[in-house]
């Protein structure tokens, strides 16, 4: 079945990922509709992180099957997923420190089609930098331009990160705990970023932030010693017993 009607944009079944005897994911069923705004949860070891990976491509299951738009992509690796549309961002920083914000967003968008970095322009050059300072203005670092990256606050290199996955223009976004080591004030920029982004464009993204989380998510998946214990909306998450046992250590779900 579709998640409510829609396309499904991923689609788990039976997933599994064991490390040397300890089982990080284990038998996870998951659909994401197209469009749709999930949110994982779960406390530090949940597999949440693992999770993660396997749908990237960055690890492979142990068992199971994962599908992207439709398409097993189970054994593919990473490079691959990006080309069918998929991005994602990272817990630490992958931008060029050396570079400024516009070069580093003109390098991530020319990446996307292909490019070799040449001395000379090939008749991409100005597409892809107006791409790189229309995403500048997207996500808030329009006057930051010429700035070099390691010049950033922590904040604005996280807002940096989410610029260098959306100026691929994926169908899918895969956002690991974009809301970390943030202030208050630069959470509530980060959130307001999120929920700016395309209505067509499905967002998956972990977070130990609830409150960015909740806000950002339509629908929550919450995690426990690598399973799925529950799902619902922002809503019914809040108000579940067992969500805020299992943040207590209080549940078990062996």
């Amino acid at each position: 079945m579709e998640p409510e009607g829609r396309r499904a944009v991923i689609r788990l079944s039976g997933l599994e990922k064991h490390f040397a005897g300890v089982q990080a994911v284990r038998g996870v069923d998951l659909e994401v509709g197209e469009g749709e705004r999930r949110a994982i949860l779960g406390p530090n070891g949940a597999g949440k992180t693992t999770l993660f990976n396997l749908i990237a491509g960055a690890e492979l299951p142990s068992s199971g099957t994962v599908e992207l738009f439709g398409q097993d992509v189970t054994y593919l690796p990473a490079w691959r997923r990006t080309r069918l549309g998929m991005a994602r961002t990272f817990q630490t920083s992958r931008v060029l420190a050396g570079l400024s914000v516009e070069d580093n967003l003109y390098l991530a968008a020319r990446g996307m089609v292909g490019g070799q970095l040449r001395v000379l322009p090939d008749g991409r050059e100005g597409p892809l930098r107006r791409r790189a300072r229309a995403t500048a203005e997207r996500i808030g670092l329009a006057d930051r331009l010429a700035t070099p990256a390691r010049d950033l606050s922590h904040g604005e290199q996280r807002q940096l990160e989410v610029g260098l996955a959306v100026v691929a223009e994926p169908r899918l976004m895969l956002l690991d705990e974009p809301a970390a080591g943030l202030s208050r004030a630069e959470r509530q920029r980060l959130t307001q970023l999120l929920l700016a982004f395309e209505p067509t464009m499905t967002v998956v993204l972990i977070e130990h932030d609830m409150e960015v989380a909740l806000t950002v998510a339509q629908r929550v998946t919450i995690m426990h010693n690598g399973r799925i214990v529950t799902e619902g909306t922002p809503a019914e998450i809040r108000a579940d017993q067992r969500v805020h046992d299992i943040y207590l250590g209080r549940h078990d779900a062996a």
